[in-house]
């Protein structure tokens, strides 16, 4: 084989590699992970009524989806299940935590009344038998 072909197969080969790097580096920078947000954390732990019943939680989950993904003021949230640890001070009996952040109190209560948040409320309410809020400033 001739050595000038393996140079210049060699030498496309690492462009290539340095092309592919490059476009991943720019792409990875576009994304925007939310910053959580310290000024007012809403807490929300949610008992199902039936919470082995995988279409109700489907059903649940799909409305909560549309919800946090239309919500105006909610600026980050997490939503999840029991960790299932087993100490004493924990409660696993809960379905689903949701957790929602906010700049400020102000937006917290714009949020309790936006058409989003009350959609979800009249979808779902019927799925749950109890519902335990525990809403926090920061201290900084």
């Amino acid at each position: 084989m001739n050595l000038q072909k393996i140079y210049n197969n060699i030498g496309e080969k690492f462009l290539f590699l340095i092309f592919v790097v490059l476009i991943s580096t720019v792409l990875s920078c576009n994304k925007k992970e939310p910053v959580f947000d310290k000024n007012f954390v809403h807490s929300v732990y949610i008992w199902l009524n039936n919470p082995d019943n995988l279409e109700e939680r489907e059903l649940f989950e799909k409305s909560l989806t549309k919800f946090l993904n239309t919500s105006k003021y909610a600026k980050t949230n997490f939503v999840g299940t029991p960790a299932g640890t087993n100490r004493e001070v924990v409660d696993n009996t809960y379905t689903y935590s949701i957790i929602v952040t906010f700049s400020s109190k102000e937006e917290q209560d714009l949020y309790q009344k936006e058409e989003a948040h009350l959609l979800f409320i009249k979808e779902a309410s019927s799925l749950w038998n109890k519902v335990q809020i525990y809403d926090t400033i920061s201290l900084d």
